[in-house]
C-alpha cells in the first residue's frame, strides 16, 4: 500500500474518532437537557426553596360565641443539610443560646433517618421574637436554614384545660404512618384538639420562593403562579359555658375531684372540671413548654394532667341505688309501698353493710334517708327473683340492666381517652370464689355502688340525664358544630334508650330525689325558687378518707341541667358536693348567687392543704 493510501486511511479514523465523541457530547448534552432532570433539580434547589405554608388552626368557642382557644405568630428553624455551605456556626450558636456541641448533634439528626440531607428538617422550634429579628438579619449568613411561619395555640382564658387538650410535637411514629404529617409538625394530644384533630389543622400550602447565593430572598417564583394557599382548620363550635366552667374552677379550688354538667335535652356539656388542674397556657411555646409539662407530669400528688372526669373510676355509692330502684319497680320486684327493716345495718348479714339509724321506709323516703340495708334487699330480690332459677341468670340480667345506664360501657363521646367503669362480670367472680362458691348475699355490696363496682364523673351526668330524660339519653358530647355548616354529627342526635322507660317508675325515684334535698341529706344545699332533685353519696376509699359524691338536675319540671360532682377525701356526699352542685345549678338557671354564704364557704375550703374544713355529721 502506498504511503498516499495509508495516510488516507488514518485521516478517516481520526475524521471517525472526532465524529464519535461530538456525537458522544451531543447525545450527553441531549441526555442532560432533555431527560435527565438531576442538574435541572440541583439547579433549582440553590435558586429556590420550597415554603410549607402552615394553616392556621381552627378557633374554638364556647355555646355563647366567647372564644375560648384561639391562635398567636410563631417561627420555626428549619435546616436542610446539603445546602449548608460556609455557615457561621458561631454566630447561630449565639443567636440559638446553643453550643458547639448541640449544634453539630442537631445536624447530625437531620442527616439521619427519617430525615435525610436532601430534606428539610426542624432545628429549633418556636423561636422568641427577639431571636426570630436577629436571624432574619443574618439569614444570609446560615445557608441551608430558612425560618417559616406558623401559628401557636393562645387561651384568653385559663380554663378547660383537659377539656380543650393540648397541642404537641408529631412522634415519629405518627409522622411516619400519615403523608400529611413530617417530623417537627404539631398535632393535637389530648381533649377536643386531638378528636377534632383533622377538622381544626386545616391543610398545608406550598410557596415556591427564589434566592440568590447569599441566600436572600428574591420572591416568588413565577409570581407564585405554581404556589398552594393553605386551607385554614374549620372554627368548632363548643357547648361549653365559659362563665359556669371557670366559676365550676374556682369551686373547685383546694380539692381533688370533678364537675360535669350536661344539658339532658340535647347532650351537650355544660362544663366539665378536673382538679387539680394547670393553665393551658402552660403547655404552649418551645423550651418553656418542655420545662412546663415535665413539671406538670413530675407533679405526682396532684397529678394535673389527669383528667378526672373522664377518666377517674370510683365506686359510685349511694347514688347507684337510683339504678337498683328503677330495675326493681321494672322487674316487678319493688312497689312505692315495699317496706324492708333496718337496725343500723343489712340483718341477714349481721348488720353489714352497715347504716346509719333512722325509721323503716318505704321505696321514697329511702331514697330521701339514703337507706343502706333498703338496697341490700332489693338488689337481692331483682338478682334472686324467680324469673331467673340459676342464680347467675339473675345476676347477669342485673348487670345487663344496670350498663343499659351507662356504667361499664364506653358511652363514645367526643373526649378521648374514654374509660368505661367496672360493672363486674360473672365470669369474674367465678374466678374469685369458685364457680358455686358465691350468691347474692356475697356481694350483696354491689347494691349501694361499692365493692368492685365503679363509675366515671361522666357516667353519674349522663345517668341523672335518664333520670331527669325518663329513660333515655343522647351522647354527651363537647362540640355541637365543625366549621361554617355547625352540623352535629348524626351519633350525637339519636336517643339511647335505658332498660327502664316507664315513666311512672321515674316518677317514684323523682319523688325521693327531691326529698333528698328539701328535707334529707342533702336539704343544706336547697336553692330558693328552684326545685333540685338530688342524691348523695359517698364512694369508699381503702387508701385515706371517703370520697363525696352528688348528683342532680334541676328543675324538675323540664329539666335544664344534669351534674355530677365528686370531692375526694372529703367524707359525706351532703358536706361538699352537694353545696358546689347547688351553686352550680344556681349560677346556670338564675345567672346569679343568692347564698354568698355558701359559696365563700366552698371557695375557701382547702381540702388539699386541710384549711377551712367544714365538720361533717351525715352522708
Amino acid at each position: 500500500m502506498s504511503k498516499n493510501a495509508q495516510l488516507a486511511d488514518r485521516k478517516f479514523i481520526i475524521g471517525g474518532f472526532f465524529i464519535l465523541v461530538a456525537l458522544i457530547y451531543i447525545f450527553r448534552l441531549f441526555y442532560i437537557q432533555l431527560v435527565d432532570d438531576q442538574y435541572l433539580k440541583d439547579a433549582r434547589n440553590n435558586a429556590f426553596r420550597h415554603r410549607t405554608e402552615y394553616p392556621v388552626r381552627g378557633y374554638i368557642f364556647d355555646r355563647k360565641g366567647k372564644l375560648l382557644v384561639m391562635n398567636a405568630q410563631s417561627y420555626d428553624l428549619w435546616v436542610t443539610p446539603n445546602q449548608v455551605k460556609d455557615c457561621d456556626t458561631i454566630a447561630m450558636c449565639e443567636i440559638l443560646e446553643i453550643d458547639k456541641k448541640e449544634f453539630l448533634k442537631r445536624m447530625k439528626k437531620a442527616r439521619q433517618a427519617p430525615n435525610s440531607p436532601r430534606k428539610e428538617s426542624i432545628f429549633e422550634k418556636q423561636l422568641s421574637p427577639a431571636v426570630y429579628a436577629a436571624l432574619q438579619e443574618k439569614l444570609y449568613r446560615f445557608k441551608g436554614f430558612d425560618v417559616q411561619s406558623r401559628t401557636v395555640r393562645k387561651y384568653p382564658r385559663p380554663i378547660a384545660a383537659h377539656l380543650l387538650g393540648y397541642v404537641g410535637e408529631v412522634s415519629k411514629e405518627k409522622a411516619a404512618k400519615d403523608p400529611y404529617y413530617r417530623e417537627g409538625d404539631y398535632i393535637g394530644v389530648s381533649g377536643i384538639e386531638k378528636s377534632y384533630e383533622e377538622a381544626l389543622r386545616g391543610v398545608k400550602g406550598v410557596q415556591i420562593v427564589m434566592v440568590d447565593v447569599n441566600n436572600k430572598t428574591k420572591g416568588r417564583y413565577m409570581n407564585g403562579m405554581y404556589d398552594t394557599l393553605a386551607v385554614p382548620g374549620k372554627a368548632l363550635f363548643s357547648s361549653i359555658d365559659a362563665e359556669m366552667q371557670e366559676y365550676g374552677e374556682k369551686l373547685m379550688h383546694g380539692k381533688k375531684g370533678s364537675i360535669v354538667a350536661i344539658e339532658p335535652s340535647t347532650g351537650e356539656i355544660l362544663c366539665l372540671v378536673s382538679n387539680p388542674s394547670y393553665d393551658p397556657n402552660l403547655l404552649v411555646g418551645g423550651k418553656l413548654r418542655a420545662k412546663n409539662y415535665a413539671m406538670l407530669q413530675m407533679d405526682t400528688l396532684n397529678v394535673p394532667l389527669f383528667n378526672r372526669a373522664t377518666q377517674a373510676m370510683y365506686p359510685p355509692g349511694s347514688i347507684f341505688k337510683l339504678i337498683d330502684a328503677l330495675i326493681g319497680q321494672k322487674d316487678g320486684v319493688l312497689k312505692t309501698s315495699t317496706v324492708y327493716p333496718c337496725h343500723s345495718g343489712y340483718p341477714p348479714m349481721g348488720g353489714k353493710p352497715k347504716c346509719h339509724a333512722h325509721p323503716a321506709c318505704d321505696l321514697t323516703h329511702s331514697i330521701q334517708q339514703s337507706c343502706n340495708s333498703y338496697y341490700s334487699y332489693v338488689f337481692r330480690s331483682i338478682v334472686d327473683q324467680p324469673a331467673f332459677p340459676k342464680f347467675k341468670d339473675g345476676y347477669q340480667h342485673w348487670r345487663d340492666a344496670v350498663m343499659s345506664f351507662g356504667p361499664g360501657t364506653k358511652l363514645g363521646y367526643d373526649i378521648p381517652y374514654e374509660k368505661p367503669g367496672n360493672v363486674p362480670s360473672v365470669k369474674y367472680y367465678d374466678k374469685v370464689f369458685g364457680t358455686n362458691g358465691w350468691r347474692s348475699n356475697t356481694i350483696v355490696s354491689l347494691g349501694i355502688g361499692q365493692a368492685e363496682l365503679t363509675i366515671v364523673p361522666i357516667q353519674m351526668a349522663n345517668v341523672v340525664s335518664i333520670i331527669a330524660n325518663h329513660g333515655y339519653y343522647y351522647v354527651p358530647h363537647v362540640i355541637k358544630g365543625v366549621g361554617t355548616e355547625k352540623k352535629l354529627d348524626t351519633m350525637y342526635t339519636r336517643k339511647h334508650y335505658a332498660y327502664v322507660t316507664d315513666h311512672q317508675i321515674y316518677e317514684n325515684v323523682i319523688d325521693g330525689m327531691q326529698l333528698v334535698v328539701e328535707s334529707g341529706t342533702a336539704r343544706t344545699s336547697k336553692i330558693p325558687d328552684i326545685v333540685m332533685c338530688g342524691k348523695t353519696g359517698t364512694a369508699q376509699n381503702p387508701h385515706g378518707k371517703d370520697h363525696a359524691v352528688f348528683v342532680a338536675f334541676a328543675p324538675r319540671e323540664n329539666p335544664k341541667i344534669a351534674i355530677a360532682c365528686v370531692v375526694e377525701n372529703s367524707g359525706f356526699g351532703g358536706t361538699y358536693a352537694a353545696p358546689i352542685v347547688s351553686l352550680m345549678v344556681e349560677k346556670y338557671l338564675k345567672g346569679k348567687i343568692t347564698r354568698p354564704d355558701i359559696e365563700k364557704r366552698m371557695m375557701e375550703v382547702d381540702i388539699i392543704n386541710n384549711k377551712n374544713l367544714i365538720p361533717t355529721k351525715h352522708h
